[in-house]
């Protein structure tokens, strides 16, 4: 699984339309979200096939781009668990690009690329 970060025009219809042309192509969306920050809509999902989406979603006029993803299941009776994950891939100098959950309510960290900080 990748996670795959899309961007769309902030107007009606534009998550549905990115929804529509994957789910008819048969790639599932495993987890995400989305949120509009400067008037740009960014959403960022979990794909099984994120090379096959990009594809798809670059050929109808969207910006995409895949990055690799930490999966990690936390102990959702357990406080603390997230920043204890995270606490350990700040100490390794790891950062966290984005976070969200997935269906199987297991934590998705899309990490930075080693090398791309200066």
């Amino acid at each position: 699984m990748k996670n795959i970060s899309i961007e769309l025009k902030n107007e009606p219809g534009a998550l549905a339309r990115m929804g529509e042309l994957l789910g008819n192509a048969g790639i599932s969306l495993e987890g995400g979200g989305m949120f509009v920050q400067n008037d740009i809509a960014i959403a960022n999902f979990l794909v099984g096939d994120a090379e096959a989406a990009k594809a798809l979603l670059e050929e109808n006029g969207m910006r995409v781009s895949i990055r690799e993803v930490a999966i990690h299941k936390l102990d959702q009776g357990t406080p603390g668990q997230l920043g204890k994950y995270c606490r350990m891939l700040a100490d390794k100098g790891i950062n966290i690009l984005v976070q969200y959950s997935d269906h199987a309510n297991r934590l998705i960290l899309v990490l930075e690329d080693p090398g791309t900080r200066g």
